[in-house]
């Protein structure tokens, strides 16, 4: 196996929520739970998830997002000048009418405080392995709402906008860093759903180029790493909507491509879990040397892959890539949100195990 991430078996983060956090969270919403007594409930859930995933054989260990409501709101609303709304349905989900919340920038894009740093000290000081810390990427910042969404009082140029945003995501890696973080992952999905040709021509409707708009995704998380110390492994994730096990966006990945792999990380998580990913070809432009994490394992039914199939698709890949540069996981999380997708626990467990096994078997 490597030793520095991403892990020849290596998961995406997110993991299904117990019963007794789902009930506690809402009973803090309602006001019937106090602040420290939800704390302690979580912290409780977290240091289980860790022992299940080290009994799986993962290296890379993550709290599950359950300090989390949802995989990038509760990130980017820890920044100054950033608020979520609920706004009518732009692009949906298939198959149901429910989205996430929208963001919209109010004011001046600040870090205040640090956001996810203490809940990265907890998870460290639970495990000897990797504990690796999930993030969403700047472009959340701008994508679903666009430039209208970005206050023209406030931003009259959006340069000066993704100016601020490298600055916050800067100081937050910077203290992550110094908390011990090693591993850290930027979770996006502009890059999967602009491979989409709807999508695309949404963008186009609302005025935006979308070949422009994944070199300025790409920018921004250059510049939101560009002060990342050497010790820090750190990975990206594209994503086509994981939602209640439902999705957004499809088709292959040439569209940006060229473009995904222009960001200066040391690994690409990408989904290939169902056709609606395309075939491996546009591996072909990944980077000398960096690694590419196949999601080849979905999170959204429960049915186990095969580890047959999945040794032979592998081996497609590596016809683009070189073996050792190859790594497998899931192509998602199993709890973007907290609701969950729709498996059970221990289908989601035995997804982990089969990575994990069938890692050891094609790497050794």
């Amino acid at each position: 196996m490597t030793a520095w991430p991403p892990f020849r078996a290596d998961q995406v983060g997110s993991l299904l929520r117990p019963p007794e956090l789902r009930e506690a969270r809402a009973k803090a919403k309602r006001g019937e739970l106090s602040r420290d007594a939800l704390r302690q409930i979580e912290d409780e859930a977290i240091r289980e998830a860790i022992a299940r995933q080290e009994a799986a054989g993962l290296e890379a260990i993550t709290d599950g997002e359950f300090r989390r409501d949802w995989w990038h709101v509760d990130f980017l609303t820890g920044f100054e000048g950033v608020e979520a709304y609920e706004a009518p349905l732009v692009v949906g989900f298939r198959n149901t009418a429910e989205q996430p919340p929208m963001l919209r920038v109010t004011g001046k894009v600040r870090r205040t405080r640090p956001v996810f740093v203490d809940s990265f000290k907890f998870m460290r000081a639970a495990t000897r392995r990797t504990a690796k810390q999930t993030i969403p990427a700047p472009a959340m910042l701008h994508m679903r709402p666009g430039r209208e969404g970005i206050s023209r009082t406030a931003y009259p140029d959006l340069e000066e906008f993704w100016y601020d945003a490298a600055a916050a995501y800067r100081a937050e890696i910077r203290d992550l860093a110094d908390a011990g973080c090693t591993y850290l992952q930027l979770d996006d999905t502009s890059f999967a759903y602009l491979c989409d040709e709807n999508f695309r021509a949404s963008m186009r409707a609302r005025g935006d180029d979308p070949d422009r708009l994944v070199r300025t995704y790409s920018d921004a998380i250059n510049a939101a790493l560009a002060q990342r110390p050497a010790g820090m492994a750190v990975t990206m994730h594209t994503c086509r909507g994981n939602f209640k096990s439902t999705w957004v966006a499809s088709g292959g990945y040439e569209p940006v491509v060229e473009a995904l792999f222009s960001a200066k990380v040391d690994g690409f998580f990408m989904e290939f879990d169902s056709d609606r990913a395309g075939d491996f070809a546009p591996l072909r432009f990944a980077p000398r040397g960096k690694k590419v994490v196949l999601g080849l394992v979905t999170t959204k039914i429960g049915s186990l892959e095969d580890k047959d199939t999945l040794k032979r698709r592998i081996e497609a890949a590596s016809k683009y890539v070189p073996l050792e540069n190859l790594c497998l996981s899931p192509q998602c999380g199993f709890s973007s949100t907290h609701h969950g997708n729709l498996l059970s626990y221990e289908e989601q467990w035995r997804k982990l195990e089969r990575i994990v096994e069938v890692a050891r078997e094609v790497w050794g």
